[in-house]
């Protein structure tokens, strides 16, 4: 038995977590405890699609809440933020609450991170020209997914893109700006539609084998990407298909999807989401329908790349262990595992028919863009430009 040497890591804050069916009753009590006037941030069909979430707001007003609504239809743009920021310096609110998927969460945590500032959101806002580090103060926050996805509800970070020509997305980011509060109750994404939870659920993948694979890795990330790498393989394709409306298994999906986000804040993701940067800031494709369409060529290339290099096998075994947990199955062999785990993930994107790159108008053409604005300083092995354009044409 051999004791590793030189181990050191270190663990961001987190939010206060109410997981569990039923845990969205305790928002009124919840919201009490910060002041009585509240901004709620939800997704365009968040309250028409979840009568449980409709309920709440009923629920917020009984208890003598004042509510002012903000409906987000698509992720956050500078201009959003500062719209509704300028309203609430008018009147200011004590709390802001998001109920949505990852988009609404992270427009609420935005604007509660730039209520308290007097500059634009775009001075805050990581690699814009003349950025400013913010303070840390803002309004509390609560963060309620309704989605399985991004695990922003756990995160420090909120991202804001302006999609278009010389666009980009990227975060606002304050250890401060974690949720103060997290209701993650599966009961909400019981009805979300399968192409919404398949793509969220890629989303949620991605992050926890990027984060597992990351140079910045530690036991602790290591343990929750692998329960939620479990939790992941055992419950997506039924949350999908024929137990979409099993609370159970939607709680599976929900915990995997906290479990990525709480393992990307301390170990940073790889190259599927360097790109999710670069070309979510150019075109305006779904997040996690990005992330779908890559994954499996990326994960051939960085097994690839890993093979090349004389440091790779700890994180070929790491894809092993992935491919063992994902197809249930080993063969005994870390270089044939590899082999299935790619092979199983072009098996989910055949069944779920994550849409290519084309379908987005991104054509060859548009790399010589794309590659030089990509970043992944935690992809487990360096990708140079001839890599990532293999990567995006296996996609186009």
């Amino acid at each position: 038995m051999s004791i590793e040497r030189g181990l050191e890591f270190s663990i961001l804050p987190m939010p206060r977590i109410h997981f569990g069916p039923g845990t969205l009753s305790k928002l009124p009590a919840l919201v009490a405890a910060y002041g009585r006037r509240m901004l709620l941030v939800t997704g365009r069909q968040t309250l028409r699609r979840s009568p449980v979430a409709s309920r709440i707001l009923d629920e917020l007003r009984l208890a003598g809440m004042e509510v002012v609504c903000l409906n987000v239809d698509r992720e956050p743009s500078p201009e959003l933020i500062d719209e509704a920021v300028a309203l609430g310096r008018v009147t200011p609110y004590d709390v802001v609450v998001a109920i949505g998927g990852g988009s609404a969460v992270d427009a609420g945590k935005a604007i509660s991170a730039m209520l308290l500032q007097r500059e634009l959101v775009e001075r805050f806002i990581e690699g814009q020209p003349g950025f400013m580090p913010h303070d840390g103060r803002k309004v509390p926050f609560i963060a309620v997914p309704t989605t399985s996805g991004t695990g922003t509800e756990a995160t420090s970070n909120a991202v804001i893109s302006r999609v278009g020509p010389g666009g980009y997305k990227r975060s606002l980011r304050h250890a401060a700006f974690v949720p103060n509060e997290a209701i993650i109750d599966p009961a909400l994404m019981t009805t979300a539609p399968p192409e919404l939870t398949a793509a969220s659920g890629m989303d949620a993948f991605t992050q926890l084998l990027e984060a597992y694979l990351s140079p910045l890795a530690s036991p602790y990330t290591d343990a929750i990407c692998l329960s939620g790498l479990e939790r992941f393989s055992r419950s997506f394709e039924l949350a999908c298909g024929s137990a979409a409306g099993d609370v159970a298994v939607r709680a599976d999906m929900a915990c995997a999807a906290l479990m990525s986000g709480i393992a990307l804040s301390n170990a940073g993701l790889g190259i599927v989401h360097g790109f999710a940067s670069s070309v979510g800031g150019l075109f305006d494709i779904p997040h996690g329908t990005l992330c779908a369409t890559l994954l499996a060529e990326a994960t051939r290339e960085n097994i690839r790349q890993l093979r090349a290099s004389e440091s790779g096998e700890p994180g070929l075994r790491k894809f092993a262990t992935a491919s063992r947990i994902l197809t249930g199955a080993s063969t005994g062999n870390i270089a044939d595992d590899c082999n299935r785990l790619v092979e199983h993930l072009e098996s989910l994107q055949t069944l779920f028919a994550f849409p290519r790159l084309g379908n987005y108008g991104i054509k060859e053409s548009d790399f010589d863009v794309i590659i030089p604005a990509t970043r992944s300083k935690t992809n487990p092995v360096p990708l140079d430009q001839a890599a990532m354009r293999r990567i995006l044409a296996a996609r186009v």
